[in-house]
C-alpha cells in the first residue's frame, strides 16, 4: 500500500511525536518537529503533514515554508522528518515522493530537511584522544560506532538527487549542526553523571559551591535579565543575538520552556534556557556575564539543569551542537572541549540535505545566501 500525504492538525502531529517518542521507536523525535516550534518562527509559516497508509498516521512533518520569489517558496523540515525509514519494508523514495509531490504542487522550488538518524556515536574517551592526536583533524579521523541504516539512508537521498550544500571550514556549517553531545540519563543517578565529568568539571562545580553559587529556575518575567546576559555574550562571542521577543514567543508557545539562573549573594552571573519534549531535554541559549567569571556559574548551572532532569526522569539531556574540528587552533574547539567536558556522547547524523524541486530558482538561492 503506497503512503499518501496531507495536513494535519497540530494537536495530531503532538500527539503523534509523543506516543513515538514514548513507544521507543525508531524515529528521533526532536523538539524542532513540534507544531509549537513552528509557531515560535514567526518568518516562516508552519505546516504540519502527514504520511497515512490507509487510516493509519505513519509518518510527520512540519514543514516551515518561507516566501522568497513572488508565491515561490522554500520549504524547510528542521531535524525531521519523524519517519520510520525503513520500517515495513519502505525506503527513501517511498517517504519522500508523496510529500514531494504535496510541496510542489503549492509553489515550492527547494526543499531541506534534517533526518533525525544516528550515523555515529563517539564516546566522550574517544573523542578527548582524538582532541589529544595532533593527526587528528576532524571527527572524519576518529574512529567510531556507525549504523548502517544511516548510510544506506544518505545513498538513497544522494540517488533521488538530494545533495549537502555545506562549507568546509569545520564548524557549524548547516541550519542545524551534525554533531552533538548527549548525556544519557535512564538509569543513572547523579552520582554516576557527575563521576563522568572530567576533572575540570567536577573542580568548577565545587568551586561553584564554595562560592556560594545558587541555581534557580526563573520564569517569563526574568527573561530581561537573562536577554541583557545574553547581548553581552553576543558581544563577547561575536555572534549575531536573537531579539528579546524571540525568547518571549518561545515562552508562549511551548510549554516545556524553562529558564535557569545562576549566581551568588542573588546576582545572576550565568543563565540558560531548556526545551522538553518527549523524555528529552535540550540545552537552548546559554549566556554569562564578564562580571565574576572566577564563581564558575554556567557551570553550576548546567550540573543543576542536570540533576533536574534525572529526577524528573528524562532520558537524555541534549547540549546540542558542536563543530567537527580538533584543532585547538579553532574558534569551535573551546565549544566542544566544554561539552565533552561532561562524559557525553559525540552524537554525529547525516547532516542537511536539499533537493531543488526548480533548479534556476534554487541555484540563485544558494548564490544569494553565499553572498549576503
Amino acid at each position: 500500500m503506497g503512503l499518501q500525504v496531507c495536513a494535519i492538525d497540530a494537536e495530531r502531529h503532538r500527539r503523534f511525536l509523543l506516543e513515538t517518542a514514548a513507544a521507543g521507536r525508531p524515529c528521533h523525535v526532536s523538539f524542532l518537529q513540534s507544531p509549537a516550534w513552528g509557531r515560535v518562527k514567526s518568518a516562516w509559516r508552519p505546516e504540519s503533514l502527514g504520511w497515512y497508509a490507509g487510516s493509519d498516521l505513519v509518518g510527520t512533518a512540519l514543514v516551515l515554508h518561507r516566501q522568497l520569489l513572488g508565491r515561490r517558496s522554500l520549504a524547510y523540515i528542521p531535524e525531521g522528518p519523524t519517519v520510520d525509514w525503513f520500517g515495513s519494508g519502505r525506503d527513501a523514495a517511498t517517504w519522500l515522493r508523496p510529500i514531494i509531490a504535496y510541496l510542489r504542487g503549492r509553489g515550492v522550488f527547494s526543499v531541506k530537511l534534517g533526518p533525525k538518524v544516528v550515523a555515529r556515536r563517539l564516546s566522550a574517551a574517544t573523542v578527548k584522544a582524538g582532541m589529544a592526536d595532533g593527526a587528528a583533524t576532524t571527527f572524519v579521523d576518529v574512529p567510531g560506532d556507525a549504523d548502517d541504516e544511516a548510510y544506506r539512508l544518505v545513498e538513497e537521498l544522494e540517488a533521488l538527487g538530494w545533495r549537502r550544500h555545506g562549507s568546509s571550514d569545520h564548524g557549524i556549517v548547516d541550519v542545524q549542526p551534525r554533531h552533538f553531545v548527549e548525556i544519557p540519563l535512564r538509569g543513572r543517578s547523579s552520582a554516576d553523571v557527575f563521576a563522568r565529568f572530567n576533572a575540570q568539571w567536577r573542580r568548577n562545580v565545587r568551586l561553584a559551591d564554595r562560592a556560594g553559587v545558587k541555581v534557580w529556575q526563573a520564569s517569563i518575567e526574568d527573561l530581561p535579565v537573562f536577554h541583557a546576559m545574553y547581548l553581552e555574550t553576543a558581544e563577547r562571542d561575536r555572534f549575531l543575538p536573537r531579539p528579546l521577543s524571540y525568547f518571549r514567543r518561545m515562552f508562549d508557545e511551548f510549554d516545556g520552556v524553562r529558564l535557569y539562573l545562576a549566581g551568588a549573594e542573588g546576582i545572576p552571573s550565568a543563565a540558560a534556557t531548556m526545551v522538553r519534549f518527549g523524555g528529552r531535554a535540550w540545552y537552548g541559549y546559554g549566556a554569562s556575564s564578564n562580571e565574576r567569571r572566577e564563581l564558575r556559574a554556567p557551570t553550576a548551572l548546567q550540573w543543576q539543569m542536570i540533576q533536574d532532569c534525572l529526577e524528573d526522569g528524562l532520558d537524555w539531556y541534549d547540549l546540542r551542537g558542536v563543530g567537527e574540528t580538533l584543532d585547538p587552533e579553532h574558534p569551535m574547539f573551546g565549544l566542544l572541549r566544554f561539552k565533552i567536558g561532561t562524559g557525553g556522547d559525540l552524537v554525529e547524523y547525516p547532516g542537511e540535505y536539499d533537493l531543488a524541486l526548480n533548479r534556476p530558482l534554487a541555484a540563485a538561492l544558494r548564490i544569494y545566501l553565499l553572498l549576503r
